[in-house]
């Protein structure tokens, strides 16, 4: 997994990694493990970091697609460097 994380930090950007890693043993899947599928068909975006009281990552919203959901995440990413 921490091949996976080094690999992520120095891309950047999911789409620039998806481009770079297409034939990479990486699954583009096992990077982003925190916007999971929901019963429901819709995608859940959950913080990257535990909260340490509940030990629960936190709710970060629920999208109808994975492309929102993916969206979404990366201005969160912009929001918290600017």
């Amino acid at each position: 997994m921490r091949l996976v994380q080094i690999c992520f930090i120095s891309c950047n950007r999911f789409a620039r990694f998806r481009q770079r890693h297409r034939n990479c043993e990486l699954n583009y899947a096992e990077v982003n493990t925190m916007i999971r599928k929901l019963k429901s068909g819709e995608y859940r975006l959950y913080s990257r970091k535990k909260d340490p009281k509940t030990g629960k990552r936190k709710n970060l919203g629920t999208f109808k697609s994975r492309e929102a959901a993916e969206k979404h995440e990366r201005e969160v990413q912009y929001f918290k460097r600017h």
